[in-house]
């Protein structure tokens, strides 16, 4: 009795510490479910792009007039994370401007950048004092052709002690002859400039920003594109540079200054005198009263990073430069430094196959792709980095001819948004075909040897009958028509793919290619035999080959002496056409309407040259160039719209980027190739970027680090805004296929198991061993590229020996799984507006809709339900202490080996206490 009953008793006891047993594992899975979801929920909510703010909330701010001008509202459309780049100034409820001849007369707007704190003198309206502006350096030659007076576009001033005139001073002047004076300019290292200010030290005619003139139209508005500068442009005036504010470093912020100027002198009444400029400077005590001030705000300038970090080399593309600097500036606190060098990519190709240790490249073909080049024999990672495009950027004003229609000549001196550009007109301007490119090579009905062939052809662009035809405008407008305006485009010097994209583009066009030939167009323009592909026309006994071509040859060999000039030494079309560095120098100096010809010869010279005269004459500037399109957007350029293969004519925007990167084909690293972008909507100069790299060249850390940056380019770096770390405007936010590939590819560098360098080796001297682990798992093929998954751009791609997987599949694919509607969104993540009041007001926004929110709850809860599933599924025991591996090798513990107390381990069976 008592034997069964301790039995029984025993057995009791086992079932209930089984079943205690049961509850406690099962518990243990439950937490460890949970705490494993939340981290891969949370792990989600951080590597996904964020949700974009509403683009309504910009950083455009809108100001009033004083005074006579009290009816005027001037917009600046972008006050807040501001780099070298252009804003546009706006206006409403003004004047028309009137005109003395060529001069302004009356009416009409200015606006300089400047530095400092308010001086006080405006209490309504703070600003800066008028000696920290950038103002006054008009061209101090040739002014005969210059719509200023030398008082308004200078800081020239007359002292009087009492103003009775506009450009009149109440303090500098005073004791000078007839009081002429100047107002000093200090500079913001306290350098200070008292006379000679026209063309002084720090500042010149070519290097200002200054707007010396900007015209409202007869309906009382105005629009001006204004280039604002950094301390890298103007170290004067230091924008951007790190100060210590109340206890906090910022980038120095600084002003954009506008001055109205009128049609009422001092007295109330209208200037009597309108055969002449009335107006004086507008950095004079009395127009300085009517200025109006906006504070402009900075990214920070110089190092971002802490000095002595290692740095990962990258260089390529410039057409993701501007990408590359955004994302640079966000990746620096986290210990990821990336330098970043532009090639062309032709070089950076040639250098990634003679040398992989060189690290990252941007290219938008992939090794080998170029004539007389061998991929190598190692793998080698495609990882689609940027979408954005080649553009032909122009700033272009309206000079009506004599006899212009009324509409015509209301809208002089304002600006043509819109070109539209076939394959052939490209080809016109490329060939220096038009009469006056190889300037006086033709001189009325006289034609230099050589040159019977320009007689006959349209001096430039504008007066093209194929270009009016599209342009029906300019049949009304008057352009000079010499290499400063319409006969040429502003070129890059070198190899690269965009010169190799319009070319293709160009031979693509049946039009273009029997132009080429030497088959004059439907009105008899005829090629520059010069670059003619009929061996037979072309004096240099070679065919002129634009289907290899990846630069801008200058093949004409014309060289003058100009008559009447003194000159002792020919001028030749590198001096009528010169080149520009890269795309960037195109677009600044198309906005700043210098197309650099070297059109005068100064004999005073050391030695006598030909120099560059200076921008052009506000009111008929004509500037085209060949430049990227996050540049354009970078300066305010208007762009072309260019035919595509479907005979449509299209800009470059987000949706035709998108569409021409869907026509993508070819192994490893697809291509967009003008003739095979046939959508209707696709831009025929979008181009991919892709970033290449082989790993078996490169060690372990440098390929976290390169991943780590493939992470952030295909994650947050997709976002559109002026956020540092942003994508900046001018690119199309990768299609969701290609994000996946580059994800894949960055797996793929970390998970590489294939022979590899020694520590050390890559592109530093040294390197972090941080980076994004990505994904885990991708095994290995062929000869080790490990996560190679057989799709163009997706992974390591095997060389011409070597193992890896092929890339059979990618043709057509490189935009799959995308569209027009790319996501992440293209819409500014930057709430400029509603960001500074509300941290003004000690607030923050509230965060966006978003459904990633949910996703550490979510995952929390999906992770508990695997858990109660997993007793189900096999029952292997849980494995104490839990831990979770992260990014770069380190783990965290989610769940410690638990040790219960002494009565609870007395219940478990022996061996699981």
């Amino acid at each position: 009795m008592t034997t069964t009953t301790n039995m029984s008793t025993t057995a009791t006891a086992t079932t209930s510490s089984r079943a205690n047993s049961r509850i406690r594992r099962l518990l243990v899975r439950l937490v460890a479910g949970a705490a494993v979801g939340a981290l891969a929920g949370l792990a989600v909510a951080q590597t996904a792009p964020p949700a974009t703010a509403d683009a309504a909330h910009g950083s455009a701010v809108t100001v009033s007039g004083r005074g006579e001008f009290a009816d005027m509202r001037f917009t600046v459309s972008q006050t807040q994370h501001l780099t070298s780049q252009a804003v546009t100034v706006s206006w409403t409820g003004g004047t028309p401007t009137t005109l003395a001849g060529t001069l302004f007369n009356t009416d009409f707007v200015q606006i300089m950048q400047c530095w400092g704190d308010d001086d006080g003198t405006v209490p309504a309206n703070p600003g800066p004092s008028r000696t920290q502006c950038q103002y006054g350096a008009s061209p101090t030659t040739a002014r005969d052709s210059w719509p200023g007076n030398e008082y308004d576009d200078t800081r020239k001033v007359f002292y009087s002690a009492d103003p009775t005139n506009y450009g009149q001073d109440d303090r500098y002047g005073a004791g000078n002859v007839s009081g002429l004076g100047e107002v000093p300019f200090k500079s913001v290292d306290g350098t200070l400039i008292t006379s000679g200010t026209q063309n002084n030290a720090l500042f010149n005619r070519n290097t200002t920003n200054e707007v010396d003139f900007a015209r409202t139209g007869a309906d009382g508005t105005g629009r001006e594109f204004v280039e604002v500068q950094t301390a890298n442009e103007a170290p004067h005036l230091g924008c951007g540079t790190p100060v210590r504010q109340n206890g906090t470093v910022k980038p120095r912020s600084c002003w954009l200054v506008i001055v109205p100027q009128g049609h009422l002198d001092l007295d109330g009444k209208p200037y009597a005198d309108t055969s002449q400029v009335n107006a004086g400077s507008p950095v004079s005590a009395t127009n300085w009263k009517n200025r109006v001030a906006v504070r402009l705000g900075f990214n920070a300038v110089g190092a971002n990073c802490a000095l002595g970090s290692d740095e990962r080399a990258t260089s390529g593309s410039e057409l993701v430069a501007d990408a590359m600097s955004s994302w640079q500036t966000a990746l620096c606190p986290s210990g990821k430094v990336y330098g970043y060098t532009e090639f062309g990519e032709p070089d950076t190709r040639s250098r990634l196959i003679a040398d992989g240790t060189s690290g990252l490249g941007f290219t938008t073909r992939a090794l080998g792709a170029d004539e007389g080049t061998t991929a190598p024999t190692d793998p080698t990672v495609y990882a689609p980095t940027a979408l954005s495009g080649t553009v032909i950027g122009f700033t272009v004003e309206r000079r009506p001819k004599a006899g212009a229609s009324e509409a015509v000549r209301k809208l002089a001196g304002t600006k043509v948004e819109s070109l539209d550009l076939t394959p052939r007109l490209v080809a016109k301007l490329l060939t220096e075909s038009y009469r006056n490119s190889p300037w006086g090579a033709v001189i009325g009905s006289t034609a230099a040897k050589g040159y019977g062939w320009a007689k006959t052809n349209p001096a430039g662009l504008a007066s093209d009958p194929e270009f009016i035809a599209l342009n029906p405008e300019f049949a009304e407008l008057s352009v000079p028509e010499t290499p400063a305006t319409d006969t040429d485009l502003i070129t890059a010097l070198g190899h690269s793919d965009s010169a190799r994209a319009i070319w293709q583009w160009i031979v693509s066009d049946k039009e273009a290619r029997s132009f080429l030939a030497g088959v004059s167009d439907d009105w008899g323009m005829r090629v520059n035999p010069s670059f003619s592909t009929n061996t037979d026309l072309n004096p240099t006994g070679f065919a002129f080959d634009p289907a290899n071509l990846d630069t801008y040859p200058k093949s004409d060999r014309w060289c003058t002496i100009p008559p009447g000039t003194g000159a002792t030494a020919p001028q030749c079309m590198i001096d009528f056409h010169p080149y520009v560095s890269d795309m960037h120098a195109g677009a600044l100096h198309t906005r700043r309407a210098d197309s650099l010809w070297k059109a005068t010869w100064d004999p005073l010279a050391s030695p006598p040259a030909y120099k560059n005269p200076g921008p052009q004459t506000v009111g008929s500037r004509f500037v085209i160039t060949v430049t990227d399109a996050a540049s354009a957007v970078r300066y305010g350029l208007q762009t072309a719209r260019l035919r595509n293969a479907a005979g449509k004519f299209t800009a470059p925007t987000t949706a035709s980027l998108t569409a021409a990167a869907a026509s993508a084909s070819g192994a490893k690293a697809p291509e967009i190739i003008p003739a095979k972008a046939t959508a209707k909507g696709a831009y025929p100069l979008a181009q991919l970027v892709y970033a290449a790299v082989r790993p078996a060249k490169l060690d372990p850390a440098a390929r976290k680090d390169y991943a780590a940056l493939l992470n952030y380019a295909a994650g947050k770096g997709q976002i559109i805004g002026a956020d540092p770390g942003r994508l900046p405007a001018g690119y199309a936010p990768l299609p969701a296929g290609l994000r996946a590939k580059t994800a894949k590819a960055a797996t793929a560098l970390v998970h590489y198991t294939g022979p590899s360098a020694p520590p050390g080796g890559g592109s530093s001297s040294g390197g972090t061993s941080g980076g994004s682990g990505g994904k885990s798992g991708g095994g290995t093929s062929g000869g080790g590229s490990g996560g190679a998954d057989g799709t163009g751009g997706a992974g390591i791609s095997g060389g011409t020996g070597a193992g890896g997987a092929t890339d059979g599949g990618a043709t057509g694919g490189a935009a799959s799984g995308g569209g027009a509607s790319a996501t992440p969104s293209d819409r500014p993540s930057y709430g400029g507006g509603q960001a500074v009041q509300t941290t003004a007001l000690g607030t923050t926004p509230a965060d966006p809709a978003n459904s990633l929110r949910y996703a550490v709850p979510v995952g929390a809860a999906l992770g508990a339900v695997a858990a109660l599933g997993a007793p189900f599924a096999g029952g292997g025991r849980l494995r104490l202490p839990l831990r979770v591996p992260l990014p770069g090798g380190r783990t965290v513990t989610v769940i410690p080996e638990l040790t219960l107390p002494a009565r609870l381990r007395k219940l478990l069976p022996p061996g699981r206490g």
